[in-house]
């Protein structure tokens, strides 16, 4: 779904926050300036659809949005269990925001365990929307609840609206041909139209959304249309809700232009495809579905039509060995896969840095190690990133920041790998993966350059006079050896894992050639060009500073504005270059008398940081499989400030 965004300049006046006015009826209108809403329940309860139904809607309306799906690893947990609990937050407003929020002013509950899983979240005054239909006595003390938390006072704290989701929902289907457990499926459709109804989102898009999901199933469709306008004329008619609310557009938070909300992994797959054809090159993509990443590989499949290939490989070793044949075969190639799913690749990654092939390994980390936590995030693959691999096998490393930004940062890693013949880590995660936010679609004139040049012909005369060709005659500004097309006549000459000739490419045991080659491609990796890193020192007086790389810039910054805005002077710099690092970080690093780096694991660009500039950089770490919280950064950044 996408939306224009006109300049602040063209936009009439907007209204004041927290304006109230009266509507035509009776219930008031309040204006608010953000709003973060929970929904939460079990899950085949639909949470996910939901949430994503409801940023579409809050995207194209023109506010700023930022996500935060959370759901099981199991394909299914157990009914009303905790570990089955799915829950998906928006974070909505009507000025620029970099987070999902800290803690939801709404909180939809569609069970008990819902309601236990994320209460502690729940800030006191907050709206609580709880299915009282589903908080019988079984179901509360399967989540240990002894007496019912809507009658024993737990949630007097609360503004508490106490609706039988179920009961209106089958009530609202009872024409149509369905069976009670068939209607009960839609109460998250009259969910949706009741939050719909509280915040005046658009409605024509969800129900455009029900009709081609469900071509096939017109009755369906039909159905959960009407659960949908049934949740929002419920509140239009009960007096339990008395007041809606409204969050004008975000008009001063984007530049002019088209704008759709994205998540990560569509992001870089467009960024992919975007990649491939500024390349001229056609687009392959060899992979094993694991999650946080499969649906990078369920999305380029979609797009033959841009010259996409994609192979479903019978695991990680065969996806990255057909990508980096494909490579060789002169494809933009890539292969996604998770961190345990690096670790298989590692030794064919190995091969890539050998035969100086691009190759793009894209990882969506998630908590570890082993199998760990498949479907919460984590950052704590950049070790294994910069050194997993057997010998000196050196490879750049490059990480997005936001869910938007992958697109950028996809084409970003395409152009050192196709520059450099170098295999290229773009570092990801399961938070950004998942997430979404607005993204202004670019013009294809906005796109960089990629077209290589492939070898044509001999680029090596002898002593003799005679014209060869040397696979390993590297370009004297980037260190590239040529890119040599199979089949192209006079270029034949071989690869393999065993240590090449300089030049011929001819196998060599050779002590010194090794010596060579080995520092050869650690000085392509050393000399690649990436842009300095910029420093956010508004006063220039901050004695501290935020380093920072992936998915934590959103929480970083936030922390970092509330600091400002309480008068402390803090500096911020955000790494998307791992490998090799920008060239002027040392430098910045030398500037400050404290540097702290917030991290989701143990401190492993801290350790980085640590070794090669001898700073003594602080650690600030998390590794609970979720995101950061703004305020809980802002906490430990004070406390540096002061310390």
């Amino acid at each position: 779904m996408t939306s224009q965004v006109s300049s602040p300049a063209e936009q009439a006046d907007g209204a004041v926050v927290g304006e109230q006015r009266k509507p035509a009826g009776d219930k008031d209108v309040r204006r608010l300036d953000r709003v973060i809403i929970r929904f939460a329940g079990d899950s085949g309860d639909g949470m996910q659809l939901t949430g994503d139904r409801f940023t579409s809607e809050t995207a194209s309306f023109g506010n700023d949005l930022s996500t935060l799906p959370n759901f099981p690893a199991e394909i299914r947990a157990p009914a009303g269990t905790l570990p089955g609990v799915s829950s998906f937050q928006l974070h909505f407003a009507d000025h620029d925001i970099l987070t999902p929020g800290d803690a939801p002013n709404v909180l939809v509950a569609m069970n008990p365990a819902a309601l236990k899983a994320n209460i502690a979240d729940v800030p006191r005054g907050a709206e609580i929307i709880v299915n009282t239909d589903e908080f019988t006595k079984r179901a509360m003390a399967k989540v240990g609840y002894a007496a019912s938390p809507l009658e024993d006072g737990s949630l007097d704290g609360f503004s508490v609206h106490p609706v039988p989701l179920t009961t209106l929902t089958v009530e609202a289907l009872k024409d149509f041909d369905l069976s009670r457990k068939e209607a009960e499926r839609s109460k998250n459709m009259f969910a949706l139209g009741l939050l719909s109804w509280m915040y005046h989102r658009p409605t024509e898009g969800t129900e455009k959304f029900l009709k081609t999901k469900f071509a096939k199933k017109p009755g369906i469709a039909a159905a959960n249309i009407a659960a949908f306008r049934a949740g929002w004329n419920f509140g239009e008619t009960t007096e339990d809700f008395a007041v809606s609310y409204e969050i004008a557009p975000a008009t001063q938070a984007f530049p002019t232009g088209t704008y759709r909300n994205i998540s990560g992994n569509l992001a870089l797959s467009y960024g992919l495809i975007a990649a491939s054809r500024q390349a001229d090159l056609p687009l392959y993509l060899g992979s094993y579905p694991i999650t946080p990443a499969s649906d990078i590989l369920h999305e380029l499949s979609r797009h033959k039509n841009f010259g996409v290939r994609t192979f479903q490989a019978e695991d990680e070793i065969a996806g990255i060995g057909a990508a980096l044949g494909a490579a060789f075969g002169g494809s933009l190639a890539v292969t996604t896969t998770s961190g345990p799913g690096v670790a298989l690749k590692s030794e064919t990654i190995g091969l890539a840095v050998s035969l100086e092939l691009p190759l793009l390994v894209i990882d969506i980390q998630r908590g570890g190690p082993s199998t760990g936590l498949p479907t919460k995030t984590e950052q704590a693959d950049l070790l294994q990133a910069m050194y997993g691999r057997n010998g000196e096998a050196p490879v750049p490393i490059v990480a997005p920041r936001t869910p938007a930004d992958c697109f950028d940062a996809a084409i970003e890693a395409a152009r050192i790998a196709l520059a450099y013949r170098t295999p290229v880590l773009l570092l990801s995660d399961g938070y950004l993966a998942n997430g979404s936010e607005p993204w202004r679609i670019p013009e294809t004139d906005e796109l960089p350059d990629l077209r290589v040049q492939f070898a044509q012909g001999p680029n090596h005369t002898l002593d003799d006079g005679t014209e060869v060709f040397w696979p390993y005659k590297r370009d004297p500004k980037t260190l590239a050896r040529p890119w040599a097309i199979p089949g192209t006549p006079g270029l034949e000459h071989r690869i393999g894992g065993i240590e090449k000739q300089d030049g011929t490419g001819n196998i060599s045991y050779d002590p010194a050639n090794h010596d060579f080659m080995v520092r050869t491609r650690q000085a392509k990796i050393d000399g690649i060009d990436v842009p300095d890193v910029e420093v956010d020192d508004p006063t220039g007086n901050a004695d501290t500073l935020v380093l920072g790389w992936g998915s934590t810039y959103g929480p970083i910054t936030a922390a970092v504005r509330r600091l400002r805005a309480a008068g402390e002077h803090i500096a911020q710099a955000h790494l998307r270059h791992l490998n090799p690092f920008p060239r002027n970080l040392g430098t910045v690093l030398e500037r400050y008398d404290k540097v702290v780096i917030p991290e989701m694991n143990l401190g492993q660009l801290a350790t980085l940081v640590r070794a090669k500039y001898l700073v003594d950089a602080h650690s600030y770490n998390q590794v609970n499989g979720m995101p950061f919280k703004a305020e809980q950064l802002a906490t430990a950044l004070k406390e540096a400030i002061d310390g």
